[in-house]
């Protein structure tokens, strides 16, 4: 039983950390080499798209959506989607994806070497995933002058500093809850059931003397 609680536990922690992972948002420091449209084809995987663009068809099985072409410091490609979250989930309430992609283009490296490169920070959430062709959203870009730029993501430090302190009240509430209701009534109960258990065997040891007696047996000593 303590197997089945542990795991119940630390499957719902994991489901947790997985939705704050991909819903806060991110900094990656990238060059971009590259932003292009691409028309996508919405299977699956659709979960991981936004929704349509305002004035877009909702239930489209394909439309076009932004690209934007990078490598990170360590020469990986990185590639983001550019689309709107409008009043969807996440609420970044994004609504500027023609000017986010235009200022993208702007921003490409000409060229590929060192601090010659032309740099960026971008903002996004979500996962790259290449087996289940997933990309994450870009939210804002901005230019630096060095790769070794140092970001503090004081948002997540704000909403997870808050959660915490959320979590705390209840769990602290819930507690005293338990302490002042539940477990006296499981302490009833199980005082009861102990009483009536000893009443059981009680009442059993009356009647084996008494069958016993009928039979004219001696009880043992």
């Amino acid at each position: 039983m303590a197997y089945v609680k542990w795991t119940f536990i630390g499957s719902f922690w994991l489901l947790v950390a997985s939705f704050l992972h991909y819903t806060l948002p991110q900094h990656d420091v990238v060059r971009i080499t590259d932003t292009y449209l691409e028309r996508i084809d919405f299977g699956e995987n659709s979960i991981f798209w936004a929704n349509a663009p305002t004035g877009d068809a909702v239930n489209a099985q394909n439309r076009d959506v932004f690209f934007i072409q990078t490598f990170r410091t360590n020469e990986r490609p990185m590639i983001y989607r550019n689309e709107d979250t409008g009043w969807g989930w996440p609420p970044y309430f994004k609504f500027n994806t023609s000017n986010l992609q235009a200022q993208a283009a702007d921003l490409e490296s000409r060229s590929t070497s060192g601090q010659e490169a032309q740099w960026v920070v971008i903002r996004h959430y979500g996962w790259r995933n290449e087996f289940l062709s997933i990309y994450p959203n870009a939210i804002k870009i901005w230019r630096v002058d060095s790769p070794d730029v140092t970001i503090i993501p004081w948002m997540n430090i704000g909403i997870l500093t808050l959660l915490a302190a959320v979590f705390w009240g209840v769990w602290v509430r819930w507690r005293r809850f338990r302490q002042a209701r539940i477990d006296p009534v499981l302490e009833d109960i199980g005082d009861s059931l102990e009483a009536a258990t000893d009443h059981m065997v009680d009442r059993r040891g009356k009647v084996r003397r008494w069958w016993d007696g009928v039979r004219g047996k001696t009880p043992a000593r």
